[in-house]
């Protein structure tokens, strides 16, 4: 638990031995299996008429905890890494750091604002990218990685992280076998959104 985790990095020993683990990960383009297996909780929607369609259902994915300690140190590195080189679009704000919903609200207002101060009448359109998460390209991640000049070591390791990923389904008490969900990248982790900052800001 992150109880847990919080109390072992407070050893100065502990911390040199993650940060080995971390490195020999990507000196090896190996991320662990253990990382990529998760458990997905299925939970009753309150207030429902019925329960008998998906929707009535949200599902909680749960992911190791000391694979989520890597993943978020590795996420903070990689941001940084694409900020020093300005590698994301300055309208990006999902997924970074000091860009948040907050920023995004204010530079809307300055926008708006502006475009009053010159006397025009503003319009907003805004769409919401369905399933975007789970139809991110493996292929096209780790060629975008590339293509923005990441050195070979940080493209496999993240080659590797996206495959032979697993879940296993909780629901009613009862666990499922483990099965394949090698699409897109999740959602909700911080490595997850950076890469999908990433992954966005060509088209951007």
């Amino acid at each position: 638990m992150w109880t847990h985790i919080k109390h072992l990095c407070t050893d100065e020993h502990i911390l040199r031995f993650f940060a080995w683990i971390i490195n020999s990960c990507f000196a090896t383009g190996f991320w662990p299996d253990c990382f990529k297996t998760s458990k997905t909780v299925i939970i009753p929607k309150p207030g429902k008429p019925a329960y008998n369609i998906p929707k009535a259902f949200h599902p909680i994915v749960l992911l190791n905890t000391l694979g989520k300690l890597f993943e978020k140190a590795i996420a903070n590195r990689l941001q940084w890494e694409a900020a020093r080189f300005e590698l994301l679009h300055p309208s990006q704000f999902g997924g970074v750091r000091q860009n948040s919903t907050e920023d995004a609200g204010s530079y809307l207002t300055h926008l708006v604002r502006t475009g009053w101060d010159k006397g025009y009448k503003n319009s907003i359109v805004a769409f919401d990218l369905a399933q975007y998460f789970p139809l991110l390209n493996h292929s096209a991640i780790t060629l975008i990685l590339d293509h923005m000049g990441f050195t070979n070591i940080v493209v496999n390791i993240f080659a590797d992280y996206l495959v032979g990923r697993y879940t296993k389904i909780f629901c009613e008490n009862q666990l499922s076998e483990p099965f394949p969900t090698a699409v897109g990248v999740g959602q909700g982790s911080a490595l997850s959104l950076i890469l999908s900052a990433l992954y966005l800001a060509p088209v951007l």
